[in-house]
């Protein structure tokens, strides 16, 4: 069953009730506190690395007809994943064929838009017989079968597909599809505590919803759900409406598709203006691909949401459905964004950011004050896996989620070793952690990479170098994008250094790749992989850089001496100290530089 490429009319409202401001605020503020506890209890018992640290997860509130209440702060393209499944569990079994007590279960890849690790499980909300909401929570299982590593290039190779099924019916559950699932992953152990821990979530959302409604009484919260809706519709109308009409655009490309290498897969969009409504064109994007890097059509929406919330009202809480109401999507099916079965989609998550920072792009030149520039892009993901030699055990190793740099804006530097855009408050594992949960690895570096953020009058944040070694032997995947096409400045300023992807041998020897995605690539104990995620582009002119800040960035390492002159026009004078050189600027010669350099209109 697949999601429709743009989403069915919302349903006739009817007569709200008056709601006073006062209690309409206690409500909104209710519905933010309900899904942060729902995120917290998810976050304290589940059992895999990748939700309690990482966060890779989110959890939600909705109304009884599957439009958003509240999201838990979390990852931004989850945003329409949720909303998407609960329309289509609703569309399946129909508002009288959902009980109390059941709860609805699927990871259907075409209907959230994103790969099989996803498991969405639903509770609906009763009050006095009448369904009025529901709870729901998506969590990212660490396996779901599947092969191990290469390249897939289909759906069925990536994993178990649950279609929309009742995990518990009216309170009950389902021994024998819980067996089927346990069965199919090759951790049941920790996949069933992940199970639990995502039912105890939404428990949770319930149980606190029922008291709002008990307290207040139904017609007062739907009230205060149909107040959140229009008050945040009204200010992203407002926010439309101080942008320009127009029709602005930008591109940029992805590597490849990680089955034909070296072949670029375009990025097109089109942003629209007019008066209070923005409409957004991904019609231009790549047919979907070959390889694993397809989305479905609920990616594609969302990553119009977020860069059109980011433009918006990026901090009005909660997230909900109204302030999305003035966004049209233009989203065809087959597009690697909207892809239709059986298209691979394991690396869902990497296209859809570089489509959100080309939206960026496309306003530059009308939103200085709110756009940022290029970013990393990417998770700097990588999968090493196999037989443990001192215990014999099967094991599976996630290197990532990994900060990298973020564009600078017109008001200041981009953040440095920052997760990617569309994964928002996803966290990378501690290092001691990581050595904890896995002895057959040690990470040797985890660093910011001098010199990777690009130049500008503010410089683009720094991006990070993760080495891990192994003390086994083992095969290792890694899936990194943007090797190619650097975060790109804005507004005269330069870019960021790309995604890169080394093997360190253990003699010491160097490998490198025509792209990022390593495919079941061979390590023996004592060799490692390297991961060097990039920076963010800069914003302005680098010569209108203070040279004090100049000066900073070199004493602090992120600036090298020697760019700060070819990048900056800043001309540095080395002193030996106790510990080393000491920097400071030579402000004649930084001055006659960045005169010649203006002068001609470039480097001199």
């Amino acid at each position: 069953m697949n999601a429709p490429a743009t989403p069915p009319p919302e349903p006739a409202a009817g007569p709200a009730r008056a709601i006073d401001p006062i209690t309409a605020e206690i409500i909104r503020a209710g519905f933010v506190a309900v899904t942060d506890e729902m995120k917290t209890n998810l976050m304290r018992t589940a059992y895999n690395i990748i939700i309690y640290e990482a966060q890779d997860f989110t959890v939600g509130l909705f109304d009884a007809h599957g439009d958003t209440i509240s999201v838990g702060l979390g990852l931004p393209m989850f945003v329409g994943g949720l909303s998407d499944a609960i329309k289509a569990k609703l569309e399946f079994y129909g508002r009288d064929g959902i009980r109390p007590g059941d709860i609805l279960l699927t990871n259907d890849a075409y209907i959230m838009g994103s790969h099989l690790n996803h498991m969405i499980f639903t509770l609906p909300i009763f009050h006095e017989g009448e369904l009025v909401a529901f709870a729901a929570s998506m969590a990212h299982w660490i396996d779901v079968g599947g092969v191990l590593g290469g390249t897939t290039t289909d759906i069925y190779s990536e994993g178990l597909q649950v279609p929309i099924v009742k995990i518990f019916k009216e309170g009950v559950q389902d021994d024998e599809l819980t067996r089927l699932i346990a069965m199919n992953v090759r951790f049941p152990d920790l996949a069933m505590g992940d199970f639990r821990a995502q039912i105890a979530a939404i428990r949770t959302g319930e149980t606190r919803m029922r008291a709002m409604l008990e307290r207040y009484g139904a017609d007062v919260v739907k009230a205060g759900i149909t107040n959140l809706f229009d008050r945040g519709e009204e200010l992203s109308r407002q926010a439309v409406r101080r942008i320009p009409d127009g029709e602005y655009s930008a591109e940029a490309f992805m590597d490849d598709d990680a089955v034909h290498v070296g072949r670029r897969v375009p990025v097109k969009v089109r942003v629209v203006v007019r008066e209070d409504t923005m409409t957004i064109d991904l019609s231009g994007m790549s047919p979907q691909v070959a390889g694993y890097f397809n989305s479905g059509a609920t990616a594609g929406r969302s990553a119009a949401q977020v860069a059109f919330k980011c433009l918006t009202s990026p901090r009005e809480y909660p997230i909900d459905h109204g302030s999305l109401r003035p966004l049209r999507v233009v989203l065809p099916p087959g597009t690697v964004v909207s892809a239709q079965k059986p298209a691979a989609m394991r690396l869902w998550m990497t296209y859809p950011m570089t489509v959100i920072d080309c939206v960026f792009r496309a306003m530059a030149g009308v939103l200085p004050e709110e756009v940022i520039a290029g970013h990393h892009a990417d998770l700097g993901m990588s999968h090493t896996y196999g037989v443990d030699e001192a215990t014999g055990r099967f094991f599976q190793f996630y290197g990532g989620p990994q900060g990298g740099g973020w564009g600078a804006t017109a008001h200041a530097d981009g953040q440095s070793a920052t997760m990617c855009v569309n994964d928002g408050d996803t966290h990378n594992a501690p290092v001691e952690v990581v050595e904890t949960k896995y002895p057959m690895v040690t990470v040797e570096e985890y660093a910011l990479v001098p010199d990777s953020g690009g130049a500008g009058r503010h410089r683009g944040g720094l991006g990070t170098r993760l080495h891990v070694r192994l003390h086994t032997a083992a095969r290792v995947d890694t899936w990194i994008e943007r090797t190619v096409c650097a975060p790109w400045g804005l507004h005269g300023a330069g870019d960021g250094a790309p995604n890169r992807v080394r093997i360190r041998r253990a003699d010491g020897e160097l490998q490198t790749f025509p792209n990022g995605k390593l495919a079941e690539a061979g390590l023996e104990s004592g060799d490692g992989h390297i991961v060097e995620l990039g920076g963010g582009g800069g914003f302005g002119d680098p010569l209108d850089r203070p040279a004090g800040q100049v000066l900073a960035d070199v004493r602090a390492g992120y600036v090298s001496p020697a760019a700060a002159r070819t990048d900056y026009g800043v001309v540095l004078t080395e002193h030996g100290g106790e510990h080393g050189s000491v920097y400071s600027v030579d402000e004649a010669s930084t001055a006659a530089l960045r005169g010649r350099r203006r002068d001609r209109g470039g480097p001199a």
